[in-house]
């Protein structure tokens, strides 16, 4: 960097305490002569150093701010040393916090009280290939809440009504001219959330049904023809008909389904939600009285994104070892069907299988593990046998 004789009497200025403190954090991560480009920069207050803290790994690493915002050269500078402080971070931190990674559970709808199993299989679904998961149930349970946390965190997502009132449609809104996508096209990639699927409008099903199966959504009106990519994972909420389940008879709950089996049988996974018991009501009015809310850092959240973006680029093989295990199961599930809310079909088992390898990945393993396939088999089991 060229130092300019003008800049001299600045330069001859002592950093102060706080600044000695940064300039310690910061020459973990930077070498002599880099570090001798910040200082330069400090002494003339064209930049600052910033020390984040990153909670869900218990860990703080320094950010290089520009305070002159007209200064080129600062901001530069410090995007490239940022940038190169992010990638050491990067390699240090992720293998130490694969050791650990289920904390991300806690991060899904942390202030809603229990549904281990539905935060489990949401956060898995972050990490997985395609994967679509529906929460079926009351009113008033929280589904809503568990859409918005998983949309934070994954790195590409959509989150909109299904009835589409929310602005914007699921698939592309042609006005003129204008080209709008809807929210199946813009979680290509990602994740789409979407709340209250019950109320989707019939056009926007064959959309539905091309984002989930194909990977893409169609405009065709006229003399226009759009296709776009929507290659997504869907998580959906939606509340039965009549708006609460009545009953506890499997014929009963199929009555009220919102859905025709066609639909219904897209989903890898569905849980059943119904409003909370005296127990769990009273344990969840004594957390409210209590005001036990849980803020969630933005420093943490991005830890997360990245995190996500790092374990999805791994290739995750089925071990060979493991087939009869989950052939065993899917023929012990087979034989229960007739007792079961939802037919058992093949999706079910591919689900097994895209569980599995997001759990290797959620711990940076490219091999599915014994730990993998029971972890996969519990949450399809709790599922099937379990009405929340």
């Amino acid at each position: 960097m060229e130092k300019r004789v003008s800049d001299i009497f600045r330069l001859m200025r002592p950093f102060n305490k706080n600044e000695r403190r940064t300039i310690r954090e910061l020459s973990k991560f930077l070498d002599k002569k880099e570090m001798g480009d910040v200082k330069y920069l400090l002494k003339l207050r064209k930049v600052y150093i910033e020390i984040k803290q990153i909670t869900i790994v218990n860990f703080s690493y320094p950010v290089i701010k520009a305070l002159d915002k007209e200064s080129k050269e600062a901001k530069k500078i410090a995007e490239y040393y940022n940038n190169k402080i992010n990638e050491t971070i990067s390699r240090e931190l992720f293998s130490e916090f694969s050791k650990k990674s289920e904390k991300i559970k806690e991060y899904i709808a942390p202030n809603i009280e229990g549904f281990g199993d539905i935060k489990e299989a949401s956060m898995l679904l972050l990490f997985s290939e395609k994967m679509h998961i529906l929460l079926l149930g009351d009113p008033g349970t929280g589904k809503t809440e568990i859409l918005r946390y998983v949309d934070k965190l994954a790195p590409i997502s959509s989150f909109g009504l299904g009835s589409g009132t929310s602005g914007v449609g699921l698939s592309i809104n042609v006005q003129g001219k204008e080209v709008t996508k809807g929210l199946l096209p813009l979680a290509n990639n990602g994740v789409c959330c979407i709340d209250e699927l019950n109320l989707m409008k019939k056009q926007d099903m064959a959309s539905l049904y091309n984002a989930m199966e194909k990977g893409f959504v169609t405009y065709d009106k006229g003399k226009t023809h759009i296709r776009m990519d929507a290659k997504i994972k869907v998580l959906a909420t939606a509340n039965p008909r009549g708006d609460k389940f009545e009953g506890k008879k499997k014929e009963k709950i199929r009555e009220q389904l919102p859905f025709d089996p066609a639909l219904l049988t897209r989903f890898h996974i569905v849980f059943f939600i119904r409003k909370p018991d005296i127990e769990k009501f009273m344990k969840i009015t004594r957390k409210i009285v209590r005001d036990e809310k849980i803020n969630i850092k933005e420093e943490d959240i991005h830890f997360i994104k990245k995190y996500i973006e790092y374990a999805k680029s791994i290739d995750v093989g089925l071990e060979p070892e493991f087939e009869a295990k989950i052939i065993e199961f899917v023929e012990e599930i087979k034989k229960d069907e007739n007792s079961f809310i939802v037919d058992i079909t093949p999706r079910i088992v591919k689900g097994i299988i895209n569980i599995a390898k997001a759990n290797a990945r959620l711990h940076l393993r490219n091999k599915t593990s014994r730990e993998d396939i029971e972890k996969a088999i519990n949450i399809l089991k709790h599922s099937l046998y379990n009405v929340y």
